[in-house]
């Protein structure tokens, strides 16, 4: 499921933007003194939160691909590698 880019340029999508930052904004200035000590905690806590997120559009792992393009950029730097060296070596 891809998300559009224009999905938060719409109505709906402003209209969400504007009540998250309405709420983040009550919640810093009526109780900011509340949550200041718990705030490193609460950074941690969003790395797992964005982890799931951010990699949600990657389409999964393929590890047995990865594993074959690495194989085949290795194979192929080896052998650019060897033509350089020879062609170093020709030209002294």
């Amino acid at each position: 499921m891809a998300i559009k880019a224009g999905n938060w340029k719409g109505l709906h999508g402003l209209t969400v933007v504007i009540l998250v930052v309405a709420a983040l904004y009550f919640l810093l200035v009526e109780h900011g003194s509340h949550l200041l000590p718990y705030l490193p905690y609460l950074i941690l806590l969003l790395c797992p939160l964005m982890h799931v997120f951010m990699h949600k559009g990657h389409g999964g792992h393929h590890h047995g691909d990865i594993n074959q393009n690495s194989d085949d950029a290795y194979r192929r730097g080896v052998e650019d590698g060897k033509k350089q060296s020879a062609h170093s070596k020709h030209q002294e």
